[in-house]
């Protein structure tokens, strides 16, 4: 008896630290991929979005549902089927995802998603930023994460002024053969659309920006407008976009960025910004469909 009970004692002995560490393996922490930057330099979080829900909340987005090219001749057709709410087999976090797809509806030859935050979400000044998955641009997709004046509806655009904190497959990062570094920030503005100004900054990454997130910040306060990348891996990097809109006179840049603005992710397929409007040289698309994640995004106001 004796033998069978120091058997059965070692037989635990061995199990119990087995058991141990499978107790003590921590489940998967998201709040160091969903920090971004932070509350640092007297910013205070006021809002934020982390898809963790499973569904779009209603309260906050609006699916764009329209085939009108978004102004740039754009290939795609806005639907809802092609936003949905998920988790991103990689990273294992909840994420809102824009899928554009190869196919026919409604006399276009693609479909795609763009959502906004319009009327719903709006603020005035702040730190904004988005913790996104880019695809491979390749030949032909669009990706945006972007702002408008939330009076478009009043002034149109561009008066309701424009800041789009990243844009991503360029003509010109065609060109070069740069699509997965090549990107840009810019704002838009101006009375009506025959004297719409608009100013934007460029660059040629270092690192590969597709396939892996990566976070996008706007620090936009009443002297300028700032755009930063990977701001929480690299806090002292120098932006890639700025603008000084001090100067708020009548007709000048300034008087149209000092205003409540809403948010808008979409992912467009070809058009002007790409110089392509011939599905059939979008190689972005040659697998059928494309998708854009996006892991969260964040109001910080001082």
């Amino acid at each position: 008896m004796k033998i069978k009970l120091v058997i059965i004692a070692i037989i635990l002995l061995l199990i119990a630290p087995t058991q141990a560490c499978q107790k003590k393996k921590p489940p998967l922490n998201l709040s160091d991929t969903e920090m971004g930057t932070g509350e640092t330099n007297g910013y205070r979080l006021v809002w934020e979005d982390t898809f963790n829900d499973g569904k779009l909340n209603p309260d906050f987005w609006t699916m764009e549902i329209n085939g009108n090219g978004g102004g740039n001749n754009e290939l795609q057709y806005y639907r809802e089927e092609n936003i949905s709410v998920g988790i991103d087999s990689v990273s294992n976090a909840g994420c809102l995802i824009i899928t554009a797809k190869k196919e026919n509806y409604s006399g276009k030859v693609c479909t795609s998603g763009r959502v906004m935050t319009r009327e719903k979400v709006t603020f005035k000044y702040g730190k904004i930023e988005a913790r996104i998955k880019l695809p491979q641009t390749a030949n032909g997709l669009w990706p945006a994460f972007w702002m408008m004046g939330n009076d478009i509806s009043e002034v149109g655009w561009p008066k309701c002024g424009e800041i789009d904190i990243l844009e991503m497959g360029n003509a010109n990062g065609i060109k070069n053969g740069t699509q997965d570094r090549y990107f840009n920030g810019a704002c838009h503005w101006g009375e009506n659309w025959s004297t719409h100004r608009y100013f934007d900054m460029d660059k040629t990454n270092e690192y590969t920006m597709q396939d892996d997130f990566h976070l996008y910040t706007l620090e936009w306060d009443v002297d300028s407008i700032k755009m930063y990348l990977d701001k929480d891996k690299y806090p002292t990097s120098a932006a890639y976009f700025e603008m000084s809109i001090r100067d708020t006179t009548a007709g000048s840049v300034g008087s149209y960025f000092h205003k409540p603005n809403f948010i808008l992710f979409n992912l467009a397929v070809g058009g002007d910004f790409t110089k392509i409007w011939d599905i059939n040289k979008v190689t972005a698309l040659k697998e059928g469909e494309s998708k854009m994640y996006v892991d969260f995004v964040k109001v910080y106001q001082k």
